[in-house]
């Protein structure tokens, strides 16, 4: 009787055990197959970046190099232009990450005291601007009525608040940091500059390295804005908008500041300007990526 019984708990136990390790081949596979539709259109680039004119136009590049050499990359360093819009990047990137985390960070701690009325108000009209938005004309006109068209403002301070990352540090602060924390910092006669510098911007170090990751990559890849609100003063294009202009272009040379290049095939010295604007902020990411997981699941989850 005994032995009968055992025999079908075994037997469940063993497709129990199969059915698990089958999904979970099933998911690993999965997990592969999306890395590798995100890695291998970069390795693509990179290797046509690299390789010589001949094999790219006769299509035999695909994830190694063929003919290796830098000669793209020499000609994006000796145009003066393309430096300079990577210099204008680096600065309206870093000003907008600086000025965009300390307003979130500012109107977090506001919302989430329970003293301070109207919180919720000001939250939802916040989320409202998720949903609706004014438009590209009215940003346009708003522009130029305030003087920034042709100005590195018109790229800095009207998307350097956040909505969303506003929701995402407000839910961390309260699920993180505790009132009595708060209570005790005022009892001792700190004011509400001094908690939040000392006290809730270092507790929140995982959540303001993710936001600062949001808000700089962002910045970085966007060129609409510049595309619009920059038109006369062609010193102030960023990278990003220089990219755009080279990868549209149909002819089969390039003209930068100093000299013609003439390609026979420009797709070459289009791999070479991405990877040369993608790089900078893909070294950016390892210094931050200890803290993504967790300032992304502590903004996630309101205990």
């Amino acid at each position: 009787m005994s032995k009968a019984a055992a025999g079908p708990k075994k037997g469940v136990s063993y497709r129990r055990g199969f059915m698990y390790w089958f999904w979970k081949a099933i998911i690993y596979a999965f997990i592969a197959a999306v890395t590798l539709t995100c890695i291998v259109p970069f390795l693509h680039v990179i290797s046509k970046s690299i390789s010589t004119d001949a094999f790219v136009i006769a299509n035999k590049v695909f994830l190694w190099p063929k003919g290796l050499t830098l000669e793209a990359y020499r000609k994006i360093f000796m145009d003066a232009s393309i430096i300079r819009s990577l210099y204008v990047t680096i600065f309206v990137t870093v000003t907008f990450t600086v000025l965009g985390m300390f307003l979130t960070s500012c109107m977090a701690y506001a919302l989430t005291r329970p003293q301070f009325r109207g919180s919720r108000v000001i939250t939802f009209l916040c989320v409202f601007t998720l949903y609706f938005s004014g438009g590209i004309i009215p940003d346009y006109l708003l522009m130029s009525y305030l003087g920034m068209l042709d100005t590195l403002w018109c790229l800095i301070l009207p998307l350097s608040f956040s909505a969303y990352n506003l929701i995402i540090m407000k839910n961390a602060m309260v699920a993180s940091i505790p009132l009595s924390l708060e209570e005790s910092a005022r009892m001792d006669g700190a004011g509400h500059f001094r908690i939040l510098a000392k006290i809730f911007l270092p507790l929140l170090k995982p959540i303001i390295a993710t936001l600062s990751l949001f808000y700089a990559v962002g910045r970085w890849n966007s060129y609409q804005d510049a595309l619009f609100y920059i038109k006369q003063r062609v010193d102030l294009r960023p990278l990003q908008l220089k990219l755009y202009y080279l990868v549209v272009q149909a002819n089969e040379s390039f003209q930068l500041e100093s000299t013609v290049i003439s390609l026979t095939n420009p797709e070459v010295m289009k791999a070479a300007c991405i990877v040369f604007a993608t790089l900078p902020i893909l070294l950016v990411y390892p210094f931050v990526q200890k803290y993504f997981v967790t300032g992304v699941m502590i903004g996630a989850v309101k205990e």
